[in-house]
């Protein structure tokens, strides 16, 4: 079918059902033809996506949290982090956790489960917003110490069975445990952790059965 445009003079010949269906055009495009929109660009066509303050913060988080697994000496991650800040580009910030597991990446839930033994997380380590603490006959501890906190609150949701839940922290650190149902369980809390304006506050909830919580300081 021939289309004769009045003001451009210029033929367009469609091929395909004028009723419906795809039509492809023969002439030239122009900024204005719709078809474009659909064209994807070559990767190599398009300048590197700038970084952002976030991503660069969540490549420091992986960072620090890779250091803490141990997977990073303190001078790498000093020296990562340094290189993170000043990352101007995605691909810059990629390559500083290209060799790093995708379990190091910072998660929102941490979840323990385990029956008998120790689980220890201390150390430089990223606080997650929630923790899931699902054990039997077991000593679990977290040490607040030199842990990287990066939001003011933090929940344990705890499910625990004939063990004992230690945590280590700080002046300035507030642990509330109106939230946890005890069965033949108790808790030891310092009498001076209570802070006006905490710099971490602890939620605890959940059940114990027989077993306890305990906070230190270091």
């Amino acid at each position: 079918m021939l289309i004769r445009l009045p003001k451009s003079g210029r033929s367009l010949v469609v091929r395909g059902s004028s009723r419906g269906g795809p039509q492809h055009s023969d002439g030239p495009f122009t900024p204005e033809d719709p078809c474009l929109a659909s064209v994807a660009a070559k990767p190599g066509d398009l300048p590197e996506l700038r970084a952002s303050h976030q991503d660069r913060d969540r490549v420091v988080d992986i960072l620090r949290t890779a250091c803490g697994d141990g997977r990073l000496t303190a001078e790498e991650l000093d020296a990562r982090v340094e290189r993170a800040l000043s990352a101007r580009t995605q691909g810059e910030l990629a390559a500083l956790v290209a060799d790093l597991s995708a379990a190091t990446a910072t998660k929102d839930v941490l979840v323990i489960k385990q029956t008998g033994g120790r689980w220890t997380r201390a150390g430089r380590w990223t606080v997650p917003d929630r923790i899931e603490v699902r054990t039997k006959l077991c000593r679990v501890t977290f040490d607040f110490t030199d842990a990287v906190i990066t939001s003011r609150t933090v929940r344990i949701d705890t499910d625990m069975q004939h063990g004992k839940l230690v945590i280590v922290g700080a002046p300035g650190i507030v642990i509330d445990a109106d939230g946890l149902n005890l069965v033949f369980s108790r808790t030891k809390l310092r009498s001076d952790s209570a802070a006006a304006d905490p710099g971490l506050r602890i939620e605890l909830a959940g059940t114990l059965k027989h077993a306890k919580v305990v906070e230190r300081r270091p």
